[in-house]
């Protein structure tokens, strides 16, 4: 489908994306999928691509300038290799670029972005705790101010990057409880009183490093402090918006794997002495699922638009997220399907998106939180 947005550099950087996941990442991703993990190889070939540099300075290694098209297209490109836990893998630093990059001192800055920007060093943003994911707003972990340090204590799960990372974005509580009580840190993993155990046998993302995390009286230097005391529920917030657009475009790419997958099987697979793709209810299949990508990819291109022109519309980017997870798991479903046992066996793309299907609609803020933070922008 034609896009109103294209432009000579969008469409050269999407080229070499695909270029790069169809060599670099395709024919590993069941491989690594298996083994649980990346080679970390993989990470500084991506930061080549200069991928992690939108919205960062220069001065750190970034592009110094950001363009949600380009950011969308790579999550869209590399999705198609069909294991979102590789992606999930070298991407989990993404989330936690932009807190650093804004707020940290410049000190912080020089020190860790250029390696974090071109993958020699990793970072990721812990949020999500037992207790809860999506109600940020009732995070347990506390901050104490103690002299010129901070000290953190409490436990953070289910945070994606979490066991390879250098450094993370702590989200803890620092005020009374609620919105306005909530403060980010900069930690780093060797820090004394931290410590990291892997959560593993998950559903999806195998080849992600997905841990908990624990903090046992980490003290970091009060300069550690990330933007305003007690105001870092509304950088949470900014930040995830562009976490749910780059799901979106990443569940836009799965679905086109899906229905190019199911168009290639029923080319080929005949039953009934015709070949599948001739049956009508077969093509029935494929319009609903070319429709819904349709949808999808409209409503993303509207949104990043908007975002480079200076608004994150919060409603939009929830509805298209909870839209998308919901015609992802339908394509997903449609192409087990029309492919049959063959997608059942493990070691193919439509068999992986399918395992990875429940995450997308959990991760990154849930569909019944998405149609609710909607519905609140909506003035409902």
């Amino acid at each position: 489908m034609k896009n109103p947005f294209e432009t000579e550099e969008r469409r050269a950087f999407r080229d070499a994306v695909r270029r790069f996941v169809a060599t670099e990442v395709t024919p590993y991703a069941a491989a690594w999928d298996e083994a649980g993990e990346v080679p970390w190889e993989l990470h500084q070939k991506v930061g080549a691509l200069g991928v992690w540099g939108f919205g960062v300075s220069e001065k750190y290694g970034g592009l110094g300038f950001r363009d949600q098209f380009m950011s969308s297209a790579f999550s869209e490109e590399f999705a198609k290799c069909g294991a979102g836990g590789v992606g999930a893998a070298i991407g989990g630093r993404s989330i936690s670029i932009g807190p650093i990059e804004r707020f940290a001192s410049e000190e912080i800055g020089m020190k860790w972005l250029p390696d974090i920007v071109a993958g020699r060093k990793s970072s990721s943003l812990a949020i999500t705790e037992p207790t809860g994911g999506s109600d940020v707003a009732n995070l347990q972990t506390t901050a104490k101010r103690d002299g010129n340090h901070w000290v953190i204590n409490g436990c953070k799960t289910f945070i994606t990057g979490g066991m390879k990372a250098s450094v993370y974005v702590v989200g803890a509580r620092t005020g009374d409880k609620g919105l306005k009580g909530i403060s980010l840190f900069f930690v780093e993993a060797d820090a004394p009183g931290f410590s990291r155990t892997a959560l593993d046998r998950k559903m999806g993302w195998w080849a992600s490093d997905t841990a908990t995390l624990h903090f046992d009286n980490v003290r970091v230097p009060a300069e550690n402090l990330l933007g305003e005391e007690n105001r870092g529920f509304l950088s949470i917030m900014n930040n995830f918006n562009y976490e749910r657009l780059g799901m979106v475009a990443g569940m836009l790419g799965m679905m086109k794997v899906c229905l190019e997958e199911s168009i290639a099987w029923a080319r080929e697979r005949e039953t009934f002495g015709q070949k599948l793709i001739e049956h009508q209810v077969i093509r029935h299949k494929m319009a609903n699922m070319s429709a819904r990508i349709d949808q999808i990819e409209c409503y993303l291109n509207w949104i990043c638009w908007q975002a480079n022109e200076g608004e994150v519309p919060v409603a939009e980017v929830s509805k298209a997220k909870f839209s998308a997870s919901k015609a992802l798991e339908f394509c997903a479903s449609e192409a087990m399907q029309i492919i049959g046992g063959a997608a059942y066996l493990r070691g193919n793309r439509v068999e992986r998106i399918y395992r990875e299907v429940k995450v997308n609609a959990i991760g990154g803020g849930s569909e019944e939180i998405m149609r609710d933070l909607a519905a609140r922008q909506m003035g409902l």
